[in-house]
């Protein structure tokens, strides 16, 4: 039998977003999972190592790298369109569901329960969706800034908007890195060198 849930993944590359935006650099979502894997991954060894907690920082890297996979099937919805009332939202909400359910049915039945726990929230891990989620929306913040740095002014409001959307997640470990490492992003690389 044929399993083609990694075949799937790997068109991860294929799904362009910000798609109604002038990107002076394209991005697909392996990019983009990739990017939040390594600040989730972040995220929990700051939540470690400078608040005390214990978190399993493999795990939150391991959990983003499939945090957007049911966009394979789905498309990235824009955020205007995917966020624009609640029916909309409650809709494609199922409409993700169904996507990940349709990924998870590639998988042989014996490592079909391991990846659904890195696609569904189970109870022990809420607090890293939570960074993940925070990872999500601070590499968006980063591309926000990329284009900016290039003279793209499309992102300006974009950038503003999920600025005000990390602020209200209120993470302790978010407010680390935003002040220590993403003043680096504004910077060159002869500056970072």
């Amino acid at each position: 039998m044929e399993n083609g849930f990694y075949a799937m993944l790997s068109r991860m590359k294929l799904i362009k977003r910000w798609a109604l935006m002038r990107n002076s650099m394209s991005e697909n979502i392996s990019e983009h999972s990739l990017e939040v894997s390594i600040i989730a991954h972040a995220l929990a060894i700051i939540s470690n190592c400078r608040l005390g907690n214990n978190l399993n920082a493999e795990r939150a890297a391991a959990i983003a790298i499939y945090h957007d996979a049911s966009e394979i099937i789905t498309g990235d919805m824009p955020t205007p369109i995917k966020y624009y009332n609640q029916s909309i939202q409650d809709a494609y909400k199922k409409v993700e569901e169904a996507a990940t359910e349709r990924l998870l049915s590639m998988l042989p039945e014996d490592l079909r329960d391991y990846y659904e726990s890195m696609f569904t929230q189970k109870e022990e891990d809420l607090y890293l969706w939570k960074l993940v989620k925070a990872a999500d929306k601070l590499s968006a913040l980063i591309k926000c800034i990329e284009e900016r740095k290039t003279g793209n002014t499309d992102f300006i409001n974009a950038e503003s908007s999920i600025s005000s959307i990390i602020n209200e997640l209120n993470l302790p470990e978010v407010e680390i890195f935003i002040k220590e490492f993403l003043p680096a992003y504004e910077k060159s690389l002869d500056e970072l060198s």
